[in-house]
């Protein structure tokens, strides 16, 4: 089952897209309230499937990169507290993630967001970050929702 997880820009954690309002999207909390509430166009949404991460040569997608971080904590969450950590720390433990990231461009605390981010969808029991996580396609979630019928 494909889903949309959206950063919300000002709001902590992240949320699960469930349907779309008048003007407004429906997003759930992806931690243990499960809270529902409206995301409106002012917020700065952004789907996780959108994201990337700079390396040497070309970016990779955020998916490949979580997929990389369950494979080396073997599904677990994250042997690094992103609190605690200092930048040596951070960089060794991102090295071992994607091993020709941009050391220039990407900085501690997008290595701290990505941990925490990893830990919040580990909790919320996604650990199958390529196939669950869908890029935000077409203008409607029902959109969305026909193309996954039909692929199925």
């Amino acid at each position: 089952m494909k889903q949309t997880i959206l950063a919300i820009s000002g709001k902590p954690g992240l949320y699960k897209l469930v349907t779309r309002a008048k003007n407004s999207l429906i997003v759930e909390a992806l931690d243990g309230t499960h809270k529902r509430m409206p995301a409106f166009a002012t917020d700065r949404i952004t789907s996780l499937a959108d994201i990337a991460m700079f390396t040497e040569t070309e970016d990779v997608p955020l998916m490949k990169v979580l997929a990389s971080m369950r494979d080396l904590e073997g599904g677990k969450k994250s042997s690094v507290d992103f609190r605690k950590a200092g930048a040596d720390e951070l960089h060794e433990y991102f090295t071992k993630v994607l091993p020709n990231w941009d050391q220039e461009r990407v900085q501690n605390s997008h290595i701290k967001k990505l941990i925490q981010w990893y830990d919040i969808l580990i909790g919320a029991g996604i650990t199958d970050f390529e196939e669950e996580m869908a890029p935000t396609e077409g203008d409607n979630i029902d959109d969305r929702k026909e193309e996954t019928e039909d692929k199925a």
